[in-house]
């Protein structure tokens, strides 16, 4: 069995290539909950939409989130009710898009939670209504909250990750990160971790894409104790994030924004990190913090690019 620890568009791109290598029914995804949210009194999941939509192959391709062929009928008619609202009222918002039939996702999960079901069931009834094979699971069914602080205009400010990614286009500078509920969230998957042949960390932002799941309790022990069997694929590549604040966070907060800055975060818990042909100077410096060093093609530009990638990561283990 393999096992995938994920983010969001990195990781959702690297499981459309990975299901084309193997069955995905010998496939489990752990995906990241730090960044749900709740918007007009629904539970948002993004990075479990993401993967559902783009394993489904219903993504947007452009904006690598949402659906495609998207209406945003709802959003723009909310429009109307912004200037009659309270000040201290928070309804109305349309900073954070969501499209008409992605709507659906959140009426279904925000009703299935309110009759009781767990996160983890509601996401397998999701994934089943998308034709989705692969076993998908969010890190927890406990609520965890990725909270960012950041300076704006001068003054120092702790805000959602949501509020600093979306609302602030993730354009103001990250002071620090706190996972909020980690020390009391369960994880789901640690039974899954332990059976795994081959445990996948995806090509996701290091610091508040995989960095929630491994502050769950036992998980980053349990991944040290089969540090082997870890590979891990780096999200930056030539010292960037092909999407997303993933370099600019690790220069923040005190890392380097490069393979080998990765290769620092990771070495207590995977054994092997594979970096793009862009980076294969580094190799050597890679493998001087203690990693194997696999170098291939990383971007992820076509589904058989994506799959090559696959097969060179499962080729570590296996």
């Amino acid at each position: 069995m393999i096992t995938v620890l994920a983010g969001g568009v990195g990781a959702a791109r690297f499981l459309r290539g990975l299901v084309l290598e193997v069955d995905p029914q010998d496939i489990t995804v752990v995906v990241n909950t730090g960044d749900d949210t709740m918007m007009h009194g629904l539970r948002i999941s993004p990075d479990l939409d993401t993967v559902t939509y783009t394993v489904a192959a219903a993504i947007d391709p452009q904006r690598g989130w949402g659906l495609a062929n998207e209406s945003w009928i709802a959003m723009e008619s909310l429009a109307r009710y912004a200037a009659v609202k309270p000040d201290s009222s928070s309804a109305a918002g349309t900073w954070f898009n969501l499209g008409d039939r992605d709507l659906a996702t959140h009426l279904y999960r925000t009703a299935r939670l309110a009759e009781g079901a767990t996160l983890s069931e509601v996401t397998t009834e999701i994934a089943r209504a998308w034709g989705i094979t692969m076993k998908m699971m969010p890190m927890s069914d406990d609520p965890v909250s990725t909270m960012v602080d950041i300076i704006e205009d001068g003054a120092e400010l702790r805000v959602s990750f949501q509020e600093y990614f979306v609302k602030r286009h993730h354009g103001v500078p990250v002071t620090g990160v706190e996972f909020i509920g980690t020390k009391t969230a369960q994880p789901t998957f640690l039974s899954t971790l332990r059976d795994s042949e081959v445990v996948i960390i995806a090509p996701s932002n290091p610091i508040v894409s995989l960095g929630p799941i491994r502050a769950l309790g036992h998980v980053d022990s349990t991944l040290t104790a089969m540090r082997s069997q870890v590979v891990a694929i780096s999200p930056i590549v030539a010292g960037a994030a092909l999407k997303g604040p993933a370099d600019r966070m690790l220069t923040e907060l005190g890392h380097e924004a490069s393979v080998v800055g990765v290769a620092r975060l990771y070495a207590p818990i995977c054994a092997t990190l594979v970096i793009d042909e862009q980076d294969a100077h580094l190799q050597t410096a890679v493998e001087r913090e203690g990693l194997r060093c696999l170098v291939t093609d990383t971007i992820m530009r076509t589904p058989e690019i994506t799959q090559s990638l696959a097969r060179v990561v499962l080729s570590a283990v296996r």
